[in-house]
Parts: C-alpha cells; structure tokens; sequence
C-alpha cells in the first residue's frame, strides 16, 4: 500500500515515539507540581518549549502548547481578536482551513465582528495588493495560511505581513502544511500554528506561537498553565515528541524539497496528460512567488477530472494500492464540493471531481511511477 495522504496525516516517527516514552513512564510528573517528579516532567516541557522556538524563530516564551493544530488557530484568532481592543474588523481568505474560517465566523456571530474576504488568485495566492484593498482602519486581525492544504498554494506571508502591519492590524498565519518544507523563520507573523502529527509526532499536540507580550484570551481557563494562554495540565510526552519531529524535519528540509520537489513534477506531468482535461489546482509547480521560490508545495499534487467521480477514482486508485484524498480530511464525507476550489473559480460540478496526492518524505521514484501508472490506467478504464 502506498500511502499518498500525507496532508491528512504522517505516521509517527520513531525518534518522536522514543523520546516521548519517558515521559509516559518514569518522568511521568504533573509538571507544575512543585516536587522531584514534577520538576523533572518540566524540565522536559520547558526544553521542548525551547527546541521548537528555536526552529520557529520564536522566543521560548512565546510557545504555547495546544492538543491540536485547530486549537492552536482558535486560539491565535480568538485570543487575539478579543484581546486587542483597536477594533472590530477581521481579513481572511474564502481558501483558509476550516479551523480558521469557523474560528471567525463565531468571533462575526458571537462578538460582532464585521469580516472582509480577500480576493484569490485563480492559482490560490493573495497578494500584498488584494489584502491592502480590504484592510481598515480599524483591522485588528488578517489571517492568511502559509500553504493551503487542498492545493498547495504558498503565500508570501513576509510580504503580507508587512501589508498588514502598515494599517496595525496583527497577522496570523496557519502554518501545519507548511512546517518541514517551508522555512517558518523570519516570516513577520504575529502568530503562527502548527500541528504535531503532519509532521511525524502523535495525533493531539499543536503549537501556536504568539509573538511578544501580545495580550490573548484565553479559551480554556483553569490553573494558568503556559503562562496563563492555556489552562489544563500539559501533555509532557507529545510536546517532547513535536520538538523532536519538527527539529528533525528541519534538519531534512533542504534536501528533502530538492529530492521530493523533481518527483512530484514528473507525477504531475504523467497524471496531467493521462485523461483529456484533467485540470491542476492551484499553482503550476514552475510558478514562482516574488522571492523566487516555489509557489506551491513541493509534496504536494492535486487535479481535478472533470466527467468522472473524485471519490470513484480514489476508490480504483486504492484497489491498486494506492491511497490519496479528495481533499481536506476534516471535510471528508461531506457531499458538497471543496470551499477551496469554488473559490477559486471552479465550477461546483468540476470540483466534486478533485483527488490530492501529498507525498511522504521517503517516498522513492519507483513507487511514484507505479502511483502514476495506476492513475493512467483508472483514468484510461473511466
């Protein structure tokens, strides 16, 4: 079985699952337990806080460890939006995660907050340009992902960011598809997240990374763990596990994309002319940004194929072993067709069509040449 989902999921890695392992043993402290067991447990929180800074960019302060991706971004948003009293206005993208759109939808329902959608490129991308043409004066929160998980797309965030910051609004950016392809330093976000298991740590640890002293409320209130941003007895054990994964897959960021980044573009290149028609979303993999890099991710495939079921495909595709996605796997099962893509443009119908294909790190030639002939021959029998 060859597993092509992995914007879904990553399995875990061993190096994460050993480093962890003492800490669901004999470290096994409540870590703000002022005794030897507890001391050590925070000892290993706070050195986990400070690895994953230390990839971030960030300060060790700025860490706060959430039980997931979606938390962390509700948090950035929320936290933010309701502690900043300079206004009521928020910026996002029609293309954002559902965490994020959800996150402020409740902040327009619940508080008032009045909402602007930033126009999208046709290939995905926000531009400095489009955001300037919705911020306000009273803007007090833009976010806009790194990368989009359904297609790839890769935004110029240190540009967007500077955008955002001439008017004094704040900047958040969902980084859990970019993390371990994309360099997440020096970005000029205000906040950035991630999540554990996209890159090889255990399902239920996130990250949100919120610079500075910026006043945030809280979403869990309780004991005032991680200085008083989130309550609720820390997961010693999965933190570990994410600062080892992250800095792991920082390690191997370079030479992975320059490995990874030729093969997807031979897949791309076999899946695209394998059926008249068949459509790529987002970004052409030769589509550059204004620093000259990739403007899409380089794991990272999706299409659309008009005339034929999307989930009928991935159902042929997985009889031969091959597993891929639709899509966002927090969408999955639902009948209506990808926000992402009408968003974009496409029509509803078309968009029912669409299959992701997101490659694993290890991923070798001669397995994505066997992916590729398995799309050509369910293509060519549809």
């Amino acid at each position: 079985m060859l597993y092509l989902d992995t914007a879904a999921t990553t399995p875990v890695r061993r190096e994460a699952l050993e480093a962890a392992w003492p800490y669901l043993t004999g470290t096994f402290g409540n870590p703000s337990s002022h005794h030897t067991v507890g001391e050590a447990a925070a000892r290993g929180l706070e050195d986990a806080r400070r690895r994953v800074a230390a990839v971030l960019g960030a300060r060790r302060s700025d860490i706060v460890f959430t039980a997931s991706g979606t938390e962390a971004a509700n948090l950035a948003i929320r936290g933010l939006a309701l502690a900043t009293p300079r206004g009521k206005h928020l910026v996002t993208a029609p293309t954002e995660h559902e965490a994020v759109l959800e996150s402020i939808s409740f902040l327009q329902r619940v508080h008032g907050f009045e909402v602007s959608f930033v126009d999208v490129g046709a290939d995905g991308i926000v531009t400095p340009e489009a955001l300037r043409a919705v911020l306000r004066a009273d803007t007090t929160l833009v976010s806009l992902a790194l990368a989009n998980n359904e297609i790839g797309a890769i935004a110029d965030i240190p540009a967007l960011a500077a955008a955002a910051h001439e008017t004094g609004a704040l900047l958040h950016t969902d980084a859990v598809q970019a993390a371990g392809w994309v360099d997440l330093r020096d970005l000029g976000a205000d906040a950035l997240t991630i999540s554990g298991h996209k890159l090889g740590a255990p399902k239920g640890i996130g990250v949100a990374a919120i610079r500075g002293r910026l006043p945030l409320e809280p979403l869990v209130h309780g004991g005032g763990q991680e200085n008083g941003r989130r309550s609720g007895t820390e997961n010693v054990a999965f933190a570990v596990a994410l600062a080892v994964a992250l800095e792991l897959s920082e390690a191997e960021r370079a030479q992975k994309v320059a490995r990874i980044g030729p093969l997807r573009d031979a897949f791309l290149a076999r899946v695209l002319t394998a059926r008249e028609g068949v459509l790529l979303t987002g970004p052409p993999a030769a589509e550059t940004g204004p620093d000259g890099r990739s403007a899409r991710l380089p794991a990272h495939a999706s299409f659309c194929v008009p005339g034929l079921s999307g989930e009928s495909v991935l159902l042929d595709l997985e009889e031969r072993g091959v597993v891929a996605s639709s899509g966002s796997a927090c969408a999955a099962g639902s009948d209506e067709p990808s926000h992402v893509l009408t968003a974009l443009g496409i029509p509803r119908e078309v968009a029912q069509t669409a299959v992701r294909f997101t490659l694993g790190a290890e991923v070798s030639a001669a397995q994505l040449d066997a992916a590729a002939l398995a799309v050509e021959e369910v293509l060519a029998a549809t």
